[in-house]
């Protein structure tokens, strides 16, 4: 908010200002959403599947997007009423616990989203050795390890958030991360072809092959759409550490709650892109809603 401050009376853009009910709407529908999505793989056993529990860890990153938001929200709706102060000990301890949360919700994505481009992957090019490559064990194993890294990277980040020598690091994985799987799939879809040849005479190659390409086109929607919501905010968090007295950076940074809710948005969208792109999802969530009825 000081940054904000500062950067009216540096640039003639305007402060960009959500309205309260649109934000805690958009993240209420947000968590709604991603918990039906938990509640459903659950429930079906055909969706325990490494794929869906990968789907389920990219849920549970989105809930904490939306949860991260409308807590400070509400955090700063409490510092204007004059219930909470701005430099207080308690509130710093509150400040830190959210910036972990974010960060943790921001890792999650990442790591989820690395996730199921392996197993996309593992699906198209190993697609007979599948079930002995990635079995539900190790795909539990695999997401414990993610979200204990993660955890422990959102405390320390949040603790030493304001040392370059943290923001640098932490900033910097974002692209690599996207670059990295972007590159996955670039080899992905280039070797498809080639790899659909060579087992067109299986009598269920096709229908396997669809599948598993259309998995992985689906896996480029979340990519596109993560990208398209996290991005314009992590730039925020750049230019809010190394330019904030610049006129250019202080006019970007006018449009922080907009940036704020386009991650509310990616948590509403991606639920959005499961019950379209899966049947199995979408025959649950109609069996759910008429038990329900």
């Amino acid at each position: 908010e000081n940054i904000s401050d500062f950067s009216l009376n540096i640039t003639d853009c305007t402060q960009v200002v959500v309205p309260e009910e649109v934000f805690f709407t958009v993240a209420a529908a947000g968590i709604l959403e991603n918990l039906l999505v938990l509640i459903a793989v659950v429930k079906n056993k055909n969706l325990h599947l490494p794929m869906y529990f990968f789907i389920c860890s990219l849920a549970i990153s989105d809930m904490l997007g939306s949860l991260y938001k409308t807590l400070e929200n509400i955090f700063i709706i409490l510092c204007k009423m004059g219930y909470l102060t701005r430099r207080g000990d308690f509130e710093k301890k509150l400040d830190d616990a959210m910036d972990s949360m974010f960060i943790l919700s921001l890792l999650g994505s990442i790591f989820s989203l690395l996730a199921i481009a392996a197993d996309r992957y593992i699906t198209i090019f190993y697609a007979l050795r599948y079930h002995n490559i990635m079995t539900l064990r190790r795909a539990l194993v695999i997401l414990a390890i993610i979200w204990t890294f993660c955890a422990g990277s959102s405390i320390a980040i949040a603790l030493f958030s304001y040392e370059v020598a943290t923001v640098i690091p932490f900033t910097v994985l974002f692209p690599l991360m996207m670059f990295f799987i972007l590159c996955l799939y670039v080899h992905m879809f280039l070797l498809a072809r080639s790899h659909a040849k060579k087992i067109a005479s299986l009598p269920t190659s096709t229908v396997h092959q669809r599948t598993n390409m259309k998995g992985a086109i689906t896996l480029t929607i979340f990519l596109g759409v993560f990208l398209c919501c996290w991005a314009p905010f992590v730039l925020h968090i750049l230019l809010a550490k190394f330019c904030p007295h610049n006129p250019y950076c202080a006019c970007y940074m006018s449009i922080f709650h907009v940036n704020g809710t386009l991650i509310m948005c990616n948590a509403i969208i991606d639920p959005m892109i499961f019950a379209f792109r899966s049947p199995e999802l979408r025959s649950t969530f109609k069996k759910m809603f008429c038990c329900a009825r």
